[in-house]
């Protein structure tokens, strides 16, 4: 699979520096005074200052029983390493949780591990897993 790039905005380069490598694990890469490169498990993401940026009016949808954040972003892990950072993040108690690791879809096409998170700038996270690939994209 080839990696995606996507760039976002932040209120605070430092905050999100310790945000994305402290606490998510990532990879640095490049960097400059107004943005940083990340390595989010193999992904090219980049954080962008964004001056007087606020969190501002929040959207969601409901999937499942949730209400989901839209705009979000994130990676579809495997589900060792989506099991790991799961409990690495509740382990915490500084995590602006949207939704908490839990399992949506149980028992039906598409079943996957899902959980969402604010990083400091409140740009909205999902990390998900499926124990069987194949229903990534499934309908039925």
């Amino acid at each position: 699979m080839k990696p995606f790039h996507l760039a976002f905005p932040v209120r605070d380069l430092e905050e999100a520096r310790t945000f994305y490598l402290d606490i998510l694990g990532c990879g640095l890469g490049r960097e400059d005074t107004t943005w940083i490169d990340f390595d989010l498990f193999g992904h090219q993401v980049v954080a962008h200052y964004k001056a007087g940026m606020d969190k501002g009016v929040a959207v969601h949808n409901p999937v499942d029983g949730d209400d989901v954040p839209v705009p979000h972003f994130g990676v579809v892990l495997s589900m060792d390493e989506w099991e790991v950072l799961a409990a690495k993040l509740e382990a915490r108690d500084d995590i602006n949780w949207v939704i908490r690791p839990r399992v949506r879809f149980k028992g039906k096409p598409g079943e996957q591990a899902t959980f969402f998170l604010l990083d400091p700038s409140g740009n909205a996270l999902e990390f998900k897993a499926f124990r069987d690939i194949g229903q990534l994209f499934a309908t039925a």
